[in-house]
């Protein structure tokens, strides 16, 4: 199989809190100067709950129990890398701990903002699954060119 056809696997974690979702500004790496989601990819042999929960501790210090994290979105995307990505999104209103930048050489700053008035710098592979959160849409493609497959309407 050549390269490029191996999906990796990304966990993102919507933290969110009166309305607000929590961001983070990349700095010197994908999307220098974007807003982003905590997230990662999967380590080997992590599942998708464990790597949420690390991403959100490595990234923003806070804990969360996997048992508090919700699946909201699952989004197929191409274009964002060399290799296609599959990014699983989960929601959570309960953690412990205050989020702060744990990053500092890959992250410049961390903010809340309004979930219905995102700034306009987000990432369109994190936004595309806020987007989802909000419209309650469980899956979604970013990037690929129409599916042969599907018959249009």
């Amino acid at each position: 199989m050549p390269d490029g056809q191996h999906t990796i696997i990304d966990a993102h974690v919507l933290l969110v809190r009166d309305g607000d979702v929590l961001l983070t500004r990349r700095r010197g790496t994908y999307g220098d100067g974007m807003w982003h989601l905590p997230s990662g990819k999967l380590d080997p042999g992590e599942s998708l709950l464990a790597a949420a929960v690390r991403e959100a501790r490595e990234e923003v210090g806070v804990h969360i129990d996997p048992g508090d994290l919700r699946h909201v979105h699952t989004l197929h995307v191409t274009g964002s890398g060399r290799r296609p990505r599959l990014g699983i999104f989960f929601a959570t209103h309960r953690w412990s701990g205050e989020p702060r930048n744990l990053e500092p050489d890959k992250c410049s700053a961390v903010g809340w903002f309004p979930l219905d008035a995102l700034p306009e710098e987000v990432i369109p592979y994190p936004l595309a699954g806020i987007r989802a959160y909000t419209d309650g849409s469980p899956f979604g493609l970013l990037g690929w060119a129409a599916d042969p497959a599907r018959p249009t309407c």
